[in-house]
């Protein structure tokens, strides 16, 4: 087998995010949070991926990429690093809440808590807790509840000497503080929501006869996949409110429980689902639905926490113009999160007023709830510009928000396109057409993230900002692709899939092989998030046996097999740290004369050839120059660096000389210069 399946390369990323957790070297209350990021990840490869090996079980499906079994073995074996993963998991858990207790801060629960703080957690319960609990006692004669798989619920168990015993749920509030956080003294104490639940079960269940009443976590996880069938009825939109409705009740595929359950309720919750034990079922801990630790409490202590990495100013869009017209002077290349944000948002406000602007056209797949960039849009439209938006209604758990967006802005007057049929529009582009008596002044936003302001605190992306008569005219082809119903153009500067994108990677790539064959120096330098194609990988291959020296940081999913002592051609690392790398670039030797890109697509086969991509050329040599050293800090990096290998054992990178901190040297390289 030449590569590696893809679910279990995905599990081994999400064992990096663990070993964040398990840092040393990372903030206390910090590595909390990543135990957050670890289950929120696990929920959503639960939701996509495993689903989607269910159906493939379901028909009998023998052959699986990347692996050498069936579906059903793959199964098992996803099975098998997941528990493993949560034995880790729960460890590393409690270890985290025993280095709490140095700090002089401690978790307490229904057995530990003391006196006085019972007497505050009771306070807590009457005035803001017990008014959103509404329990469901379970029997034979009614239907079972249907259950969100976003959600955190305790199976109750309830006793009464002579009688039989009688069961019950009740949900975590949703959308209610997970943690309650209190004083007394010096110290600091937190109590879970699940555990003032069971201290106050008794009164919650007070119409309910028992001796002895027991509570213990569960969670629920369903089948995500939207379901879009042919109706021609029903628009695009409808199709998408109706598929998310759906979802809500689509196929389980994992329950998570307390192991501690007694096996009379487990096996009365399993029988009411329709789960097996041994197939849906996975013991875990006290608690459930870690992705509520994304938000852990800070207990003001910033000791515990990364040092602030404000944002630093572009020193060019600083100087007192306008960014529109700073555009026109050069190109700009920005470094999220090392660099503001706030620029695009400043672009579109000053196309909004400014008079010689006549259209935007912005294409959207994930936003911010309270997304800055539609509010300028809607400006925009009110100010009498054209304004066009490209609105993937399908960016996986965005759906709604998209709809929403989209729905707000038909209604202020833009035109709104529902993308491609069956391409997803993955691409990050902005046109704003501009012109004077004489001059065409339209520029162009081409960039490997969202237009999000909250993810572009955490996320590491690449923008650039051009007038570039090459690159601007052929994104504003790419929009009339879209506006046109997939028209067939033609692209020479630009790579867009499902058009050009392939072929022109495979074309760059074979003349390196041609310069390694020649005995000319021969390099490839790439920067993703996933790479899972098997013919780029095969070419990748090729191209290390050649001669060409190729050196990929992939944050992800790799499923190229590696072997640093029989190819050392062929190298991959991966960087998981503070911030997530998504930045995607590519570096081609061209005999001497480099040549750069920056785009929204993985090497993936569904980004070459079921979505709408975009990757700009770079020609400004000074943004070239920026590019190799980005690269270059993160080939160096030894702190937060792996090894990607066949293995899979995620292990450090070491090399020698002192440890290299490829992202806290990004950002300290980006503060302003002093000048004297």
């Amino acid at each position: 087998m030449k590569t590696i399946n893809r679910e279990l390369s995905w599990l081994s990323f999400n064992a990096r995010v663990l070993q964040e957790a398990r840092d040393e070297r990372v903030p206390l209350i910090e590595r909390f949070r990543f135990l957050g990021i670890y289950s929120n990840n696990l929920d959503e490869f639960f939701r996509v991926r495993v689903a989607g090996v269910r159906r493939m079980i379901n028909l009998k499906q023998k052959k699986v990429y990347g692996y050498d079994g069936t579906a059903e073995e793959l199964y098992k074996d996803i099975r098998k690093v997941v528990l493993h993963q949560q034995e880790l998991f729960e460890s590393c858990y409690l270890h985290l809440t025993r280095q709490l207790i140095n700090e002089g801060i401690y978790l307490v629960d229904e057995q530990t808590i003391t006196p006085s703080l019972a007497k505050q957690v009771s306070q807590y319960f009457k005035e803001t807790f017990k008014h959103m609990l509404f329990p469901i006692i379970l029997d034979k004669k009614s239907a079972f509840p249907d259950l969100r798989d976003d959600a955190i619920y305790l199976a109750i168990k309830i006793q009464k000497k002579g009688f039989t015993n009688r069961y019950a749920i009740l949900q975590i509030p949703p959308g209610k503080a997970r943690f309650h956080v209190m004083n007394d003294g010096k110290d600091a104490f937190f109590i879970l929501a699940d555990d003032i639940i069971r201290i106050h079960l008794s009164n919650i269940f007070s119409m309910v006869p028992s001796d002895k009443i027991s509570a213990y976590t569960f969670k629920f996880t369903r089948d995500a996949e939207l379901d879009l069938d042919d109706d021609v009825t029903e628009s695009y939109s409808e199709k998408i409110e109706r598929s998310l409705k759906k979802r809500k009740k689509g196929t389980p595929v994992r329950f998570v429980y307390d192991e501690f359950m007694p096996d009379d309720l487990l096996s009365y919750l399993l029988t009411c689902l329709g789960l097996k034990k041994a197939a849906n079922a996975i013991p875990g801990g006290r608690y459930h639905n870690f992705k509520d630790f994304l938000q852990f409490p800070d207990f003001n202590r910033k000791d515990l926490l990364y040092a602030p990495q404000p944002p630093y100013p572009n020193a060019f869009l600083e100087s007192g113009h306008q960014i529109l017209e700073c555009m026109q002077e050069r190109d700009v290349f920005l470094h999220f999160p090392y660099q503001k944000f706030d620029y695009i948002i400043d672009i579109l406000r000053e196309a909004a007023i400014d008079p010689l602007v006549s259209e935007i056209k912005i294409n959207v797949y994930r936003l911010a709830p309270d997304s800055q960039i539609m509010r300028a849009l809607i400006a925009a439209i009110y100010n009498r510009k054209q304004v066009v938006v490209v609105m993937e209604l399908q960016a996986r758990f965005d759906e709604e928000n998209n709809l929403q967006w989209s729905n707000q802005l038909k209604e202020h007057g833009a035109k709104v396109i529902y993308g491609a049929p069956n391409l997803k529009v993955h691409s990050k582009l902005l046109y704003i057409k501009r012109k004077n008596k004489d001059n065409d002044l339209s520029v162009a936003y081409i960039g490997t993230g969202n237009f999000n302001e909250q993810t572009s605190r955490v996320y590491t992306d690449f923008s650039l900002l051009t007038s570039e008569k090459r690159l601007v005219s052929e994104v504003s082809k790419v929009f009339k692709l879209l506006e046109n119903n997939m028209e067939r153009v033609s692209f020479r500067h630009l790579m867009v899939s499902p058009i050009n994108y392939r072929r022109k990677i495979g074309q760059l790539i074979d003349k390196e092989i041609a310069l390694a064959k020649a005995k000319k120096p021969a390099f490839i330098r790439i920067k993703l998030n996933n790479l899972t194609d098997r013919l780029m990988i095969e070419k990748l291959i090729e191209a290390s046996a050649a001669g060409v020296r190729v050196e990929m940081i992939v944050r992800g999913i790799c499923c190229l097999k590696t072997n640093l002592n029989k190819n050392p051609n062929l190298t991959v690392i991966s960087i998981v740290d503070r911030y997530l790398e998504h930045a995607r670039c590519m570096i081609f030797g061209n005999d001497g004369h480099p040549l750069f890109y920056i785009g929204s697509a993985d090497l993936m086969e569904r980004n070459l050839d079921f979505r709408i991509e975009v990757a700009a050329p770079i020609f400004d040599p000074a943004i070239q120059a920026e590019i190799t050293e980005i690269f270059e800090y993160q080939w160096r990096g030894t702190v937060k660096s792996r090894w990607i290998t066949s293995d899979m054992k995620n292990e450090y990178r070491r090399t020698e000389g002192p440890p290299f901190h490829a992202q806290r040297n990004l950002y300290a390289k980006y503060a302003p210069q002093e000048t004297s």
